[in-house]
């Protein structure tokens, strides 16, 4: 890229990448006071000799990370910057290199004057093995800097002071596609922390693991979604931050750039796309090492099931944090396993299988049942393509409610934060048909995949 100049050159809604030539340029976009540095492949796609690939075949370009982009295409946009960085294990290029390597000593940074200053961490900490909260700063052993820990008593922004020798503070975190994720959380809260300082947000995009393609679940009620800065003082949950669906289809430089443009912030953002990249792929299909992006996702397959059980971490259910495979079952010693499967299997959702099972939870990080052999249910994915979280999801609280009464407890405020709705909590657990409560979502779901489309960066 050629210095950060704004054209104003704006993106079709109804097609995002409009006539873009085959080779890779630098797209800038003048969205409020926002610079969007995009790569867009063109179409149609072809293969190496140029010859249009048929239907779901891929192109040859390799998939590449936002940090690779960076350095390789758009290094110019940081030199002689000072550059603060918030990541963590997930922030790696293709190579399986770290970020925090890379723009520490990578000769082609170094060459351009750039200074890595200081160093952030999100929930579970920079190494992403920490399942607690009130993360201490800690010192990086390679760089010598201090690392921030952003995840005190629940996510927070960087404080003001430890901006003072930044330029660009870049975020480099892998989202999972779930509005419950708190990396988008302090994503938000360095833009809003950068807006006051007057500082450039830089984010390096990463994929969607579940893919870009399909939105599902209720959109946050407004009444709960709080997009004000959280900070030490005013700690905030870190993830019910806008009306978005439970799985949203976006990525994290896309939610950014809806956050910039919906939420009014006027400082500057750039957002740097990843390469190759396409809204089909599936996480795995994009050859990027998968790194566990919590201690309690090992696997995509967990990542997915993931939004269908996470309310459940507001009730006293345990989601199998603890087990070796978390996030893929529930249970509680009080569960009536084979009644719920039998009334779950009378729903003949597709693509998913419910399994009695018995689980033992070993020091989870939720404290729920650890030691204890547990009565629980396994989800299996049959097709993840047609794997419908929300339905799940739904049918799921539907029938633990249905079948356990009153040894089924949750804390009201904190599912519904998770779930996204009051009314649709309140419908299922009194026993409306889960299908007809999930029905209802959908033309809500079709208003924000309309509404989000200005904000795709892939096709």
């Amino acid at each position: 890229m050629k210095g950060t100049a704004k054209t104003e050159q704006r993106v079709s809604r109804s097609s995002p990448f409009g006539n873009l030539t085959p080779a890779w340029r630098v797209l800038l976009l003048s969205l409020s006071a926002a610079t969007l540095v995009s790569a867009c492949a063109a179409a149609p796609r072809t293969d190496a000799a140029g010859q249009p690939l048929p239907p779901g075949a891929r192109g040859p370009e390799k998939v590449r990370p936002g940090i690779s982009v960076l350095i390789t295409d758009s290094l110019e946009s940081i030199r002689g910057k000072r550059i603060g960085l918030i990541t963590n294990q997930t922030g790696i290029d293709e190579n399986g290199r770290s970020t925090v390597d890379l723009l520490h000593s990578d000769p082609r940074v170094t060459a351009a004057n750039v200074k890595l200053t200081a160093l952030f961490s999100p929930e579970h900490g920079i190494r992403g093995t920490e399942d607690r909260a009130n993360l201490p700063n800690e010192r990086d052993p390679k760089t010598g800097l201090i690392i921030h820990s952003l995840y005190q008593r629940s996510t927070i922004g960087p404080p003001d002071s430890t901006l003072r020798d930044v330029d660009v503070l870049i975020v480099d975190l892998q989202d999972i596609g779930t509005r419950t994720w708190t990396y988008v959380g302090v994503m938000l809260y360095a833009m809003q922390a950068a807006d006051r300082n007057g500082k450039t947000v830089m984010v390096l995009d990463r994929p969607n693991p579940l893919t870009a393609m399909r939105a599902e679940g209720a959109i946050l009620d407004s009444s709960i979604a709080d997009a004000t800065e959280a900070t030490a003082a005013n700690p905030k949950n870190g993830f019910a931050l806008w009306p978005v669906p439970l799985r949203h289809s976006l990525t994290m430089g896309e939610l950014a750039l809806m956050f910039h443009r919906e939420l009014g912030l006027k400082g500057r953002l750039t957002v740097i796309p990843v390469a190759g990249y396409e809204r089909d792929m599936w996480f795995d299909e994009t050859k990027l090492p998968w790194v566990k992006p919590s201690p309690n996702l090992p696997t995509l397959t967990s990542a997915l099931v993931y939004p269908s059980l996470v309310p459940f971490e507001a009730s006293n259910v345990s989601v199998g944090r603890g087990t070796a495979e978390p996030f893929e079952r529930v249970g509680a010693p009080w569960f009536k396993s084979d009644s719920l499967v039998a009334l779950l299997e009378t729903l003949e959702l597709p693509a998913v299988r419910f399994r009695a099972e018995r689980f033992t939870p070993a020091n989870p990080g939720d404290g729920k049942y650890n030691g204890q052999s547990v009565p629980g249910v396994r989800v299996e994915v049959l097709d993840r393509d047609r794997f419908q979280v929300a339905r799940v999801g739904a049918a799921l609280l539907w029938g633990i409610a249905r079948v356990h009464g009153a040894d089924f407890t949750y804390n009201e405020r904190r599912m519904d934060e998770r779930l996204g709705s009051t009314s649709m909590r309140k419908a299922l657990v009194t026993g409306e048909d889960p299908d007809r409560v999930v029905d209802r979502l959908l033309a809500s779901i079709v208003d924000f995949e309309r509404f989000s489309r200005q904000y795709y960066l892939y096709r």
